[in-house]
Parts: structure tokens; C-alpha cells; sequence
């Protein structure tokens, strides 16, 4: 019965999705139209519909109601982050400017609801000195509340080039997924594999040439979707080291935690958007020195694939915690050295 649901539900997603595409312009006379190519983080010619999260959200709610007809089991604490953190960066999408501290102080509300609310828990870090702090309500509530942060405003950031941020999200979900699969937990498959159907829906109309952007909906929405997968998948696979989890999400974590201190460092704003992460500089590495035409789409492939790699080792000694620590933090040098060269050479 799972296969024929997960083969149904994929033939109306892709359905969906083009609907969306198609009559996306005709919303609000255009108001899901993004047609500004002067800001920062803007690489596209050609106006293009921020309705990807639109598509995604349905997708989601219309899986949430198929999931509980033939399962009986309601996913509310799913269908919770879905409608909160979908709705706050809609507004965005749909022109409704926030204050970047207003967002962010709405972000940590819905986030303090969710994480009481659902007893969100990560019970070990991997580190003995945090599992004993972590057995603090207080700690706790803020530890789980900033891993949520980083996660949603990396996938936010990185959410700027054809297929980056949903490429990213599919390599994590069907990471999570064969973890599930080897260790026989049925429910938490099925819910990741129809996640994993309903953004692979998303980027065929998204990669190589987008006819559809997520907007800060979609990324806003995909963002939670991962941190709440990694932390369920945290907790029922309890032999499988805290590093491994760490180490999957490295990329969006550490991507928002080195641009806030090279922000302050540099005097600006780490709230608002620039010209110098990782992603972008890779796009001008691709598109100056190497004169690639199509550098967009392929700063999505370069990053996946890289990272995708450096995932294997990761995934190989999942239950070594002292090598992960080690891998994580080579991970970051990594990450840390790459971006360095890169600027340096943006700068030439």
C-alpha cells in the first residue's frame, strides 16, 4: 500500500507543481513575482514566480491529510512548523516587508511554542560536559531553539542559485531515509519519502532553468522540515553518533554562524543579506575565472557534489563518535579554507 500511495502522491505533486508554475502569475496580479534583479542576493534575468513554497506547502498539507486517512496518525507537530514557519516568510513573498529583528524575534517565538508544545528534545550532543547541561529544562529549550535558527536561516541564505537549497534537502532526506530503512522504522520512512517526492517535484521545474523559485516560504519551510527530520531521527536511532547528525547539517549551520562573525567583524549588519557567501563566490569563480555561462545552475552541482562527498566518510563511521568529532571539525576547516580562497581570488 506504501509504494502505490508514495506512486499516486508523486503524480500529483508533479501535477500540482505545474499548476503552480503556470497560474502562479495570475496570484494576486503578480504579487508572487520576482522581478527585483538589483538585490544582493539576485542572480536571474528574467522575472520568476516565488511560488515554489506555495506548491510545497499544498504538497505537504495534502500529504499531512492522506497520511492520517490511511494511517490514522495525525502529524501535527508537522503540520505545525509547516503552517508557522511557511506563513512568516510568505510575507516576504508576497511583499509584506518585515523588520529583519522583527522576523527574527517572531522566528524565536514560534520556535519556544513548537519546541514546549511538541517536547522537541535532543537528549545527547555527543559531548559529555553538553549532555549534562543539556538535562536543564532552560539550556535545553535554547540549545534545540538555536540549532532550529541556524538551520532555517542557513537554508534561507544558501537558497539563492537553481536547485541549491532542494538539491541540499534531498541529499539530507534520503540520507535520513537509508538510515531509517537499515534500522526498520516504517513511520518516519514514509513521512521523508513523501517530503523527498514533493521537493524533487519542485526542482524539475526549478533546475537547470528555474520556472519557479521557493521564495522565503519555501526555504523558511524546508529549512524546519530538515531540522525537525534530523532531530525525530536523532532520537529513535540513539546508537548512531550525535556528531553524524552535526556533521549532515554542517553546511547550513556553519554557513550562517561564519557569516554573522564575518559580518560584525567586517561592521555590518548580520542580519542583512550580502554579496560574500560561500555560494556566491563560488558563481563568480565559475562565471570570471573559468568562463562558464551557465554558473548558476552549476554552483548548485559543484556545492551538492562536494558535499555529498565529504558526507561519505561521514556516513561510512556513523557510529564512531570520536572520529566524527574530528571529521566535523575537519569539515569546518574545510569550508572555512575553501571560502578564503575563493575571496581571495574575487578580489583579484
Amino acid at each position: 500500500m506504501t509504494i502505490n500511495f508514495l506512486s499516486i502522491f508523486s503524480l500529483i505533486s508533479f501535477f500540482v507543481t505545474l499548476a503552480v508554475v503556470k497560474y502562479s502569475k495570475l496570484f494576486a496580479h503578480g504579487i508572487l513575482i520576482d522581478n527585483d534583479f538589483s538585490k544582493p542576493q539576485a542572480f536571474h534575468s528574467e522575472p520568476v514566480a516565488r511560488a515554489g513554497g506555495v506548491s510545497i506547502f499544498f504538497l505537504f498539507l495534502l500529504f499531512i491529510l492522506f497520511y492520517f486517512i490511511l494511517f490514522s496518525v495525525f502529524l501535527i507537530d508537522y503540520l505545525c512548523i509547516a503552517v508557522l514557519f511557511f506563513s512568516l516568510g510568505f510575507l516576504d513573498d508576497a511583499k509584506i516587508r518585515l523588520n529583519p529583528n522583527i522576523r527574527l524575534f517572531i522566528m524565536i517565538i514560534f520556535l519556544f511554542f513548537c519546541i514546549n508544545i511538541f517536547s522537541i528534545v535532543i537528549a545527547s550532543s555527543g559531548l559529555q560536559f553538553l549532555n549534562i547541561w543539556l538535562e536543564n529544562y532552560i539550556f535545553q529549550t535554547c540549545f534545540v531553539l538555536l540549532c532550529f535558527l541556524f538551520v532555517i536561516n542557513g537554508a534561507n541564505l544558501i537558497d539563492g542559485f537553481n536547485g541549491l537549497l532542494a538539491m541540499h534537502f534531498l541529499i539530507i532526506n534520503l540520507m535520513l531515509l537509508v538510515i531509517n530503512l537499515i534500522n526498520g522504522h516504517q513511520d518516519i520512512l514514509i513521512v521523508l519519502a513523501g517530503q523527498t517526492v514533493i521537493v524533487f517535484s519542485f526542482l524539475l521545474f526549478n533546475f537547470p532553468k528555474a520556472k519557479l523559485f521557493l521564495g522565503d516560504g519555501g526555504s523558511y519551510l524546508i529549512g524546519a522540515l530538515i531540522t525537525i527530520n534530523v532531530v525525530k531521527t536523532h532520537e529513535i536511532n540513539a546508537d548512531i553518533s550525535p556528531f553524524f547528525f552535526a556533521g549532515i547539517l554542517f553546511y547550513l549551520f556553519y554557513e550562517v554562524f561564519f557569516s554573522f562573525i564575518r559580518k560584525i567583524s567586517m561592521g555590518l549588519s548580520p542580519l542583512l543579506p550580502d554579496k560574500n557567501h560561500l555560494h556566491m563566490l563560488v558563481y563568480r569563480w565559475l562565471f570570471n575565472l573559468k568562463k562558464i555561462k551557465d554558473a548558476n545552475y552549476l554552483t548548485a552541482l559543484f556545492i551538492n557534489l562536494g558535499y555529498l562527498l565529504l558526507l561519505i566518510p561521514l556516513f561510512y563511521f556513523k557510529y564512531d563518535g570520536l572520529f566524527l568529532r574530528y571529521l566535523f571539525f575537519l569539515l569546518i576547516f574545510i569550508y572555512s579554507f575553501i571560502y578564503y580562497r575563493l575571496y581571495s581570488f574575487s578580489k583579484k
